[in-house]
C-alpha cells in the first residue's frame, strides 16, 4: 500500500557528511531510496532543518546547501525521484516514481526577511513550520519555558502561507502559539506528532487541539520517534496504533497520516526503525481497520485535504 510520508531528516544528514553519503543506498539513511522503494512510500517529504547552534548570519546559507543536496543527490542521481512542486504533481506521479517534496523545520534560517521565505517557496517548500522546540522571530515551540504564541512576523508568515497555498505545520508549536496559528491558518497540518493523551510530551496535541485540527480541515501525522509514542520503555507497532485509535476516536479517521522522522531520531519504533520496514505498519493497521481507512492513513487521507483539494 503506498504511503506519504510527511516527515524525514535526510538533507540534514546529506548536508552535514558534505557528500559522503549516497541517497541511492547509503545504509546511514534510514530513508534512502532503496528503501523508500521497498517500504512503498510513494511521497516523501524532505524536511530543511537548522541546528541551533548554527550561527544566525550563516542559517540561510545553510538552508540553501540543504536543498542544493536535495536537487543534486537525491533528484539529480535519481532519476525515478520525481519533485513535488505543486500539489497536482501527486496525481502525474507514474508506477515506479516516488515523489519528493520540501519542507521547512523552523523559520529561523530567514531571520526576519519574508523575500528569503518566498524564495524557499520557489525552490520548491511547500510546507513551513514556524518553529522549532524553541523560540525565535515567529513563534514560541513546544520547550520554551515561557510559553508565548507567535509575534506579529509569525503571523505575517501564516497569512504568506495561505496566499501561497502553503501548508502551516504546528508539531514544534508551543500551545499558545498553536491557538493562535488556528486563528489564521487555511492549511495547518501537524506533520509528526501523536497523542498526548497516551504519552505525555510537550511534542505531542492534547485533545482539545487534536478536535481543533480535525474541524478545521487539519491534518495529523502520526510519527515514530519512540518517546513520543510511549514513556519509560521502547515502544512498537501496537503502541502507536492505539494513537491512531485515539485520534479515530476524536472524529479524525479521515485525517490522519503518517510523519515518521526517519533520520531525525534513532529511537524508532520497533520494526519501523527504516523505510523499507513501512508495510509492517500497513499490515499491522489492517488487522483493524478496513482497506480504505488505512489507505487513507497511508496516503489518500492526506490527499484529500492538501491544498486546493479537499479544503
Amino acid at each position: 500500500m503506498n504511503i506519504i510520508d510527511l516527515h524525514c531528516d535526510v538533507l540534514l544528514k546529506l548536508w552535514e557528511a558534505k557528500g559522503s553519503l549516497r541517497f541511492a543506498d547509503s545504509p546511514m539513511l534510514q530513508a534512502n531510496k532503496a528503501r523508500l522503494y521497498k517500504g512503498k512510500i510513494k511521497v516523501q517529504c524532505f524536511a530543511i532543518f537548522i541546528e541551533p547552534n548554527i550561527p544566525a548570519d550563516l542559517m540561510f546559507q545553510a538552508a540553501l546547501g540543504q536543498i542544493n543536496y536535495f536537487y543534486k543527490e537525491v533528484l539529480g542521481k535519481n532519476p525515478g525521484m520525481v519533485h513535488i512542486k505543486e500539489w497536482s504533481d501527486f496525481d502525474r506521479l507514474k508506477i515506479g516514481q516516488i515523489g519528493a517534496m520540501l519542507t521547512l523545520e523552523g523559520v529561523e534560517a530567514i531571520g526576519n526577511d519574508l523575500t528569503k521565505l518566498e524564495t524557499l517557496y520557489r525552490l520548491g517548500v511547500r510546507s513551513v513550520g514556524l518553529t522549532w522546540n524553541f523560540a525565535n522571530l515567529a513563534a514560541d515551540g513546544a520547550e520554551e519555558p515561557r510559553g508565548a504564541g507567535i509575534t506579529r512576523f509569525g503571523r505575517e508568515i501564516v497569512l504568506l502561507n495561505n496566499q501561497y497555498q502553503i501548508l502551516t505545520d504546528v508539531s514544534h508549536l508551543s500551545e499558545k502559539a498553536f491557538w493562535n496559528v488556528m486563528e489564521l491558518a487555511q492549511y495547518p497540518i501537524a506533520s509528526h506528532s501523536n497523542a498526548r493523551e497516551l504519552c505525555d510530551n510537550l511534542r505531542n496535541l492534547t485533545d482539545q487541539q487534536a478536535r481543533a485540527m480535525f474541524q478545521n480541515g487539519g491534518l495529523i501525522h502520526v510519527v515514530y520517534h519512540s518517546p513520543f509514542v510511549k514513556q519509560a520503555e521502547r515502544a512498537d507497532i501496537s503502541d502507536l496504533v492505539k494513537h491512531i485509535d485515539h485520534f479515530c476516536s476524536l472524529g479524525g479517521v479521515k485525517q490522519i497520516g503518517l510523519g515518521s522522522d526517519f533520520d531525525g531520531t534513532s529511537q524508532l519504533v520497533l520494526n519501523l526503525e527504516d523505510a523499507s520496514k513501512s508495510q509492517n505498519l500497513i499490515n499491522e493497521l489492517l488487522k483493524y481497520y478496513s482497506e480504505e481507512e488505512v489507505k487513507g492513513f497511508a496516503s489518500q487521507n492526506f490527499l484529500d485535504h492538501r491544498p486546493g483539494v479537499g479544503r
